[in-house]
């Protein structure tokens, strides 16, 4: 996969790239990242890709020019355009797994107060959001999705299980999860994670996994999983003392 980001900013994301399971697949040919600077396609000797808003209004908005010349430049057959802003669709790990599965990813970070609305109308395919708060720019949303993205090409973490067995990878929280020692100040590791019994663990994985999401993001839950929370006895049901424990996030 090859993806390319367009900033303002390319001096940010030295650090996120170049470390951990990026660096890793970059390193072992999963992924090609390549930055650029926006100002590269100014026109002017003051590299300007901004100006102010048409009909008035705060701040400034980054020009159309300077967008779709770079990403004509870029641009492959396959490119999946994407531009990053608090109006686009909610990004999750749906959305992460159908943009690993595409070959070529352009991600456009807006900046300022916004970019002209030609670019999410008629250049990029994709207008996506991370969440509904607001960034200084699309940098950081771009390193989240790169991350997101990148950990679920095949081989980039080297276990298959990893991906499957994480946070929202089924639509559901990830079970709770603990390691040693078995008591600390007090505090237990739930038995049936020592028993050895495979079936039982598989089960008290899911149970948990469901309690969580029904706990804490009730909006994931859809009809199918709601219905096997209601043949497992789980919603009304609260975490029971001998299956409890705490561990950190």
């Amino acid at each position: 996969m090859r993806i390319d980001i367009i900033t303002l900013f390319p001096e940010m994301f030295a650090g996120p790239f170049s470390a951990s399971i990026v660096r890793r697949a970059i390193e072992r040919g999963f992924v090609s990242i390549v930055l650029h600077d926006l100002r590269d396609w100014a026109h002017d000797r003051r590299r300007t890709v901004d100006d102010e808003p048409f009909g008035g209004g705060p701040g400034m908005i980054l020009k159309p020019d300077p967008i779709f010349e770079a990403v004509d430049e870029l641009r492959s057959e396959q490119a999946e355009i994407i531009l990053l802003s608090p109006n686009g669709d909610l990004f999750n790990q749906v959305v992460a797994g159908e943009l690993a599965r595409e070959h070529h990813l352009i991600l456009i970070c807006g900046h300022y107060e916004g970019v002209d609305e030609r670019v999410a109308d008629h250049l990029a395919t994709r207008v996506i959001s991370v969440g509904d708060y607001v960034l200084t720019g699309g940098e950081i949303p771009a390193m989240a999705i790169t991350d997101a993205v990148v950990r679920l090409l095949p081989g980039a973490l080297g276990c298959a299980d990893s991906t499957r067995e994480e946070a929202h990878a089924e639509g559901v929280l990830e079970y709770p999860q603990y390691t040693r020692p078995a008591e600390y100040r007090g505090l237990g590791v739930p038995e049936v994670l020592r028993s050895g019994h495979h079936q039982e663990l598989a089960a008290w994985k899911r149970r948990e996994a469901l309690r969580r999401t029904w706990q804490r993001r009730r909006d994931l839950l859809d009809p199918p999983r709601l219905a096997e929370m209601q043949r497992l006895g789980l919603l009304d049901a609260s975490p029971s003392e001998d299956e409890g424990g705490h561990a950190c996030g």
